[in-house]
């Protein structure tokens, strides 16, 4: 049976587990987290194993990533479950510190962020939050100084962001996108898919069905912005609120006029009820 995962929750105590995972010059990757976890986070994790021999597990639910109107205070906090989930996975240590340990009194500082941060999808619904994540990725990556960090490709704009931040600020870490975990019906799974009724879980797979049916179309060389408005008036009628169904270049998400464009991703953000979902697909 796999043993407890360390777990610190202070700098000093972060730094003196990873000297010890390090013993012997052993590779480390950081799998961050805000908890709540699920398969999709289980499927990071056993690719961080695969990839370095010590596997880092951050949780922390970052404040500066939420809007006033948004879910901070609400949002699902499982350390019990997602403790049982990280032990049964044989991870090493998780980093679980508090808001004063991230952020203390005096705190100044934030890394702001361009390129496909600013690239009217995410940035356009929510201005604050690839700021709020720049920063505490990056604080994250200087706490834990890992090889390698494992990031979901459901999240495919913030993935596009940490990577180009790590690049351009020589971090020294590699980051790694691993592909989306899915229900049966399709559904990315998400912490907040439990906000879902019933009758919205029913209506959501509608998203991964147009993606998928907008891929086919696109692969038939049909009209992009027909085929763009066609799946959306298809999530709306299902019940959702689009706040964007976009096919755009896979890896400067800028726009794109026709396949030809190079390689193409379609990456969709829609509401339904409280719930906002966003999930995306390679064309």
């Amino acid at each position: 049976m796999p043993s407890r995962p360390m777990i610190a929750r202070t700098i000093p105590a972060l730094h003196r587990a990873l000297d010890g995972l390090r013993a012997r010059k052993a590779s480390i990757a950081l799998v961050p987290t805000m908890g709540a976890l699920h398969d999709g986070h289980v499927s990071l994790v056993r690719l961080a194993k695969r990839r370095a021999r010590k596997v880092v597990v951050s949780i922390f639910v970052n404040p500066t990533q939420f809007a006033p109107t948004e879910d901070f205070g609400s949002y699902p906090r499982t350390w019990k479950a997602d403790l049982a989930i990280l032990a049964a996975e044989g991870v090493d240590l998780i980093w679980n510190p508090d808001v004063k340990v991230m952020y203390p009194d005096g705190f100044a500082s934030r890394i702001v962020t361009d390129g496909p941060a600013t690239v009217g999808l995410e940035d356009r619904f929510r201005p604050h939050f690839f700021g709020g994540v720049a920063t505490v990725v990056g604080k994250l990556f200087a706490q834990c100084r890992p090889d390698i960090a494992i990031f979901g490709e459901k999240d495919f704009q913030q993935l596009r962001v940490v990577t180009r931040m790590a690049a351009d600020l020589d971090l020294g870490v590699k980051v790694i996108g691993s592909r989306t975990v899915r229900d049966r019906d399709g559904v990315a799974m998400s912490s907040r898919n439990v906000y879902l009724s019933p009758e919205e879980r029913r209506a959501a797979p509608v998203l991964f069905q147009a993606m998928k049916q907008t891929a086919l179309r696109l692969r038939a060389a049909e009209d992009l912005q027909a085929t763009q408005s066609s799946a959306i008036k298809t999530i709306t009628r299902a019940g959702f609120a689009v706040d964007y169904f976009e096919v755009r270049h896979a890896e400067t998400l800028q726009g794109v006029t026709s396949i030809k464009d190079g390689p193409l991703r379609i990456l969709v953000a829609a509401k339904i009820g409280t719930t906002r979902l966003i999930d995306n697909m390679a064309v």
